[in-house]
């Protein structure tokens, strides 16, 4: 995909989480907008994963470590083919596989997540699995910044430099606010560059919500041969929205029928000046 198609990508994205959010009057509004950017240019430029290669052992993995913004993922994948995009209408209903957090039930869903902290530890372990089989899949991960007080996260960043595992990326969603505030007033991050380096990463930093931005940083990986890649995505919580952007309460808010008309609103605005552009 061209940086425009790919950007026009994200707007129908976010439209679209928006809908299902509230169709089932429950979700993580802000961190789904906030990873967009960054699951579209996995899925729709990076990665080798895909509905018809699903069950191919060099297949790339993707892991969503902050798995409550999972409303993002369900999107992407059914853009991607996995499922019909309708399938998206059952989030959170009584006995659908939508459920609230990513689960191996639903395709395309490579590991169960939700409990924060947990899904580093798994890509390290898919990454040593490809490296001691000689396989040239890599692994990426996505992890709120919240959920960098979990110790285990660094358990598996020691384990990740120690096994020298280039072909793990990891992507932190720095937006700067978690459930309860701001990240740096609950439990201090920084420098969040300076504690991975020291854990043994290549570090780079980059506009998460700039499309061009994260397209040229996943071409330069892997950064530096033999150490994890770290990606420090520098993005906006609530990002499209302008009455959703940094504001806390849009963790898990679910969007009134005003509130979804004047969203949508914004979002078509956008669409249509891209559209310009083409």
């Amino acid at each position: 995909m061209t940086e425009l198609e790919l950007r026009l990508k994200s707007v129908q994205y976010r439209k679209t989480i928006l809908r299902i959010i509230h169709r089932a009057q429950a979700g993580h509004t802000g961190g789904s907008l906030s990873c967009t950017d960054i699951l579209n240019v996995l899925y729709n430029h990076v990665m080798d994963v895909s509905p018809e290669n699903f069950d191919d052992p060099n297949r790339d993995r993707y892991i969503q470590s902050k798995g409550h913004s999972v409303e993002a993922l369900y999107t992407v994948l059914a853009d991607r083919g996995f499922y019909p995009v309708e399938a998206l209408d059952t989030l959170n209903q009584y006995q659908s596989h939508f459920i609230g957090h990513p689960t191996r039930k639903v395709n395309g869903i490579e590991q169960n997540t939700g409990a924060l902290g947990h899904g580093l530890s798994v890509a390290v372990g898919l990454a040593l699995a490809a490296k001691q089989d000689g396989r040239p899949y890599r692994v990426f991960t996505l992890l709120g910044d919240g959920e960098l007080t979990e110790g285990s996260s660094w358990e598996a960043s020691m384990t990740a430099a120690h096994y020298r595992l280039d072909n793990l990326v990891v992507i932190v969603d720095r937006n700067g606010l978690q459930i309860t505030g701001p990240t740096e007033q609950v439990v201090a991050l920084e420098s969040l560059e300076d504690k991975f380096l020291a854990f043994g990463y290549a570090v780079r930093s980059c506009d998460g919500n700039d499309i061009a931005a994260l397209v040229r940083m996943f071409e330069q990986v892997p950064f530096e041969p033999g150490k994890p890649n770290l990606i420090l995505a520098q993005t906006v919580k609530g990002k499209g929205v302008s009455f959703i952007e940094n504001q806390i309460k849009w963790h898990h808010r679910v969007p009134t029928d005003d509130e979804l008309a004047r969203a949508l609103a914004e979002l078509e605005q956008a669409e249509r000046e891209l559209k310009v552009m083409a």
